[in-house]
């Protein structure tokens, strides 16, 4: 494994993180770092990576289809609506990550979410346009950052809008999640194939506004 690569049962070299089990795998395989545009896809990765903050990824993952049962689909009207019955059962329900912080960032974050639609169009016109150019592309672990100065300003200008639990690192695993930048590894099986993905995207919104 000193690549950073591992070979599994199908003979496919996969990202060392991604190698097992079989759910994390599929993740890897079939997620993490596929271009994401829908206001619901971006607004569910970014929740979830604020609950993850101080967990394991694989820990949310395992929750994440009750969080998707729980938080209506990751609905933005629908999260923003919720009141102090609403979060009084979230914190009542074992299946997710009961955090009375993380649950009110959630449904504070979705009215922030709202208000930056109707600024931006979409939330994958805010976000995207600060997917970075082109850089090296990562050849083995110790090269992928876990903060980078792009998600630390994009920290900063989400939290002057009035984000939560939203930190450079937290953002950084957002922006690896949906696509932004691409960290799978020189030689992974699935790197070309999303960078592929990722082209028309970032043409379509590159020029837009820089994080405000």
């Amino acid at each position: 494994m000193s690549s950073g690569l591992e070979v599994g049962s199908d003979g496919a070299r996969r990202c060392w993180w991604g190698a097992e089990p079989d759910f994390y795998r599929a993740y890897h395989d079939e997620e993490w770092g596929r271009p994401a545009t829908a206001d619901t896809r971006l607004f569910e990765k970014i929740v979830l990576e604020g609950f993850q903050a101080g967990l394991a990824w694989i820990t949310i993952l395992r929750k994440r289809e009750r969080f998707r049962e729980v938080f209506g689909g990751f609905d933005i009207a629908t999260v923003a609506g919720f009141g102090p019955a609403e979060i009084g059962r979230l914190l009542d329900d074992a299946g997710i990550i009961r955090h009375r912080g993380k649950i009110e960032a959630a449904v504070s974050n979705a009215e922030r979410a709202q208000e930056m639609i109707e600024e931006h169009g979409s939330l994958a016109g805010y976000f995207w346009p600060q997917a970075p150019a082109d850089r090296a592309v990562p050849t083995k672990p110790s090269e992928i950052p876990a903060v980078t100065e792009i998600s630390t300003g994009l920290s900063k200008a989400l939290k002057k809008r009035g984000w939560r639990f939203v930190g450079p690192t937290t953002v950084y695993a957002f922006m690896q999640a949906v696509g932004l930048v691409n960290d799978h590894l020189e030689g992974c099986c699935v790197r070309e194939e999303i960078e592929t993905l990722r082209r028309p995207v970032l043409d379509r919104y590159r020029g837009g506004p820089a994080a405000t």
